[in-house]
């Protein structure tokens, strides 16, 4: 006990803090855009659907290696955009911060998008037709008819998208590198301590990722049993 308590006392807390800063920064970030493209996926016509869902699920099937890749290139000062935006704006993208947002995001963006969707897509079009025949704008309908009839699936969405950026790795490891205090998440800890050989280490940060995607886990069941509780099991 008092030899935990001393690593415990002793650990650098720094990748779990970024961790958590980017996870939630992600999460914000898919939330919005998630929710926005798959408004506009339902709308659109079948082709321009296809194409759309292709578009937003490929960061899901691609390896997270892949997906950084891409990024890397994409926003590299020696390419178009990334000398863009550091030479006019002084932004930088790769081994920042923001690069961890980033990468983050196009990951874990697709789930937000294709549960979004589906909960969307479940909607009785009944309630939307009642709501136009009371003279709601489409916007009012949007807040007050779509977005809470959807809650449930949404909200399911938002917690797999948390967890998701929570453990990212590969895609932050290329876009972001593993700058200790300030692009270092739980995940690249884990491994870097694993290559030293400090499985002690390595074990506690395991911990604590596993206490915190077991209580992610129980807020989404917690959530998709509010959604089913009148349903009576068979």
């Amino acid at each position: 006990m008092n030899t935990l308590n001393n690593t415990l006392n002793n650990l650098d807390w720094s990748p779990l803090l970024i961790s958590l800063k980017t996870g939630l920064a992600a999460t914000i970030i898919s939330f919005i855009l998630g929710i926005y493209m798959a408004r506009k996926a339902i709308k659109a016509p079948p082709a321009i659907k296809a194409i759309l869902d292709g578009i937003m699920t490929l960061p899901m099937v691609l390896p997270p290696t892949a997906a950084g890749f891409f990024l890397l290139l994409l926003f590299s000062r020696r390419r178009p955009l990334g000398m863009l935006l550091y030479e006019t704006l002084n932004i930088k993208i790769v081994q920042s911060w923001l690069g961890c947002i980033i990468a983050a995001t196009i990951i874990s963006l697709p789930l937000m998008y294709r549960n979004a969707r589906a909960a969307f897509e479940q909607i009785d079009i009944n309630l939307i037709y009642a709501g136009r025949t009371l003279g709601m704008s489409e916007t009012k309908i949007f807040w007050k008819i779509i977005l809470p009839t959807a809650g449930p699936g949404i909200a399911s969405g938002t917690i797999l998208t948390f967890a998701r950026a929570l453990g990212e790795y590969g895609a932050t490891s290329m876009l972001a590198g593993n700058i200790p205090g300030k692009t270092a998440t739980i995940s690249q800890k884990i491994a870097m301590v694993i290559q030293d050989g400090d499985y002690k280490t390595a074990g506690l940060w395991t911990g604590i990722v596993a206490v915190i995607a077991f209580t992610i886990i129980l807020l989404m069941n917690l959530t998709s049993g509010k959604q089913m509780k009148h349903i009576k099991p068979w």
